[in-house]
Formats: C-alpha cells, sequence, structure tokens
C-alpha cells in the first residue's frame, strides 16, 4: 500500500470515530461517567493512604526509602499483574479494579509529598520553632503552603496515570471506556478510537482541574510565583 492509500484509511478512520461520537454521545456520556467513578474511587484510597504518610515522613524526616521504594514498585509493575493479582482475592467487578488503579496512584503521591515537605528550606523550619510554633504549626503554616507545588505534582501524575489507565480494567469486568475499546468486534475500529478521544479528553480535563485547583488554594503571597512554576512543569507532564 502506498503512502497515498495509508492517508486515506487514516482519515476514513478519523471520520468514523467522530460520526461514531456524533450519533453515541449518551452512550459515550455513560461510559466515561463510570470510568470518572472508578477513577475517582481508586484515587481517593490512593489520597488516603499515601498522602498523610507522605507528609509525615517528610515532616521528620524519615523514610526516604519507603517514599522512592513506592514510586519504583508502583511504576514497574504492570497495571494487567495488579488486576490479575486482586483478581484472585477481590473476583472480576469494581472493586478489583479500584484497589489496583489505586496502589498505581498511590507511588507518586507518596514520593511528591514526601519530597515536597522535606525539602522545604531548613531556615524558615527553624525560625517558626525559635518563634515556639508546634510541630503541628509549622507543619499546616510552613511547610505545607510551601510544599504545595510538588504535592500537586503528585496529584496530577497520580490522577492523570489512573484516568488513562483505567480502560485497562474492562478486562476484568471494570466498565467504562474500556468496554468499548477492548471490543473492536461490537464497536469496529470507529468506536474504538472514539473512546479513545474520550480517555484523552478526560486525562486532560482533570489536569487542567487539578492545575485550578492548585491555584486556588495557593496562599495569596505565593500565587504569582507558583502560578509560573506550575505552568511550567504542566507543559513537561503534556
Amino acid at each position: 500500500m502506498d503512502a497515498g492509500g495509508a492517508r486515506v484509511i487514516v482519515a476514513g478512520a478519523f471520520a468514523g470515530a467522530f460520526s461514531f461520537m456524533e450519533h453515541n454521545p449518551g452512550f459515550l456520556a455513560t461510559k466515561a461517567l463510570d470510568q470518572v467513578e472508578l477513577s475517582a474511587a481508586a484515587l481517593g484510597i490512593a489520597l488516603a493512604l499515601a498522602l498523610p504518610l507522605g507528609i509525615v515522613l517528610g515532616h521528620f524526616h524519615r523514610g526516604a526509602t519507603i517514599a522512592i521504594g513506592a514510586s519504583i514498585v508502583g511504576r514497574a509493575l504492570p497495571s494487567l499483574v495488579l488486576i490479575g493479582v486482586f483478581l484472585t482475592v477481590l473476583g472480576i467487578g469494581f472493586r478489583n479494579n479500584m484497589v489496583a488503579l489505586a496502589v498505581l496512584g498511590t507511588g507518586p503521591i507518596l514520593t511528591n509529598s514526601y519530597e515536597g515537605v522535606d525539602g522545604v528550606d531548613r531556615d524558615a523550619v527553624e525560625a517558626a520553632r525559635g518563634m515556639g510554633m508546634t510541630h503541628l504549626q509549622i507543619l499546616r503554616r510552613i511547610e505545607l503552603p510551601l510544599a504545595l507545588p510538588l504535592l500537586f505534582t503528585g496529584l496530577r501524575v497520580a490522577a492523570v496515570t489512573v484516568v488513562a489507565t483505567a480502560p485497562v480494567a474492562a478486562v476484568a469486568g471494570g466498565g467504562g471506556l474500556g468496554d468499548i475499546i477492548v471490543n473492536e468486534a461490537s464497536y469496529r475500529l470507529s468506536g474504538v478510537l472514539a473512546a479513545s478521544f474520550c480517555v484523552m479528553a478526560l486525562s486532560v480535563a482533570v489536569f487542567l482541574a487539578l492545575i485550578a485547583l492548585q491555584i486556588a488554594v495557593t496562599p495569596r503571597a505565593l500565587r504569582n510565583t507558583r502560578l509560573t512554576e506550575t505552568l511550567s512543569s504542566g507543559k513537561e507532564q503534556l
């Protein structure tokens, strides 16, 4: 097949994908909401477990091995392997995939929360301690505000990773847009591409929403400098 024929096939596939989206908006929206529900549940578990642990370890400057190890394990374990492991314990369905995706999201959150708090300027911390602040006051007033960029970087990486990986869960009854992507026989290439575009759109939407949230919660005194850093790191991640 020459280059011209290949371009025609690619153009036809993209046109078919947009046609599928035009004729099946409700179906795609339902599947997307299923995926958002699964991803949100998994991310909630990852946050509940990893964020407090990373902050505490970073505050006391302990556990670097744990934080780095969690990041390495999270990146090294394929999602399908995790789903297969939990399949034997939790069975097919929402819970199995939720736990597997939660494990996937734990690494970036734990590592970045640790590094963010641990990397706060020691002079600022010592000055606050000299003013009589308690550990909790130092953490709340000094360390957390200064660590926000890295905390949100970990959250963004985890959220985008979970949302983009969630379609894999369809092989174990996880539902969502993955049901379309893994079932080309029923939905044809146009449906697979349309669902893939929806996954990409969801990932970008989550990324932008978290940037907006970071700007909203960043103290006004730090907002201008942090905004530039956030947008720069955002370009690198995309």
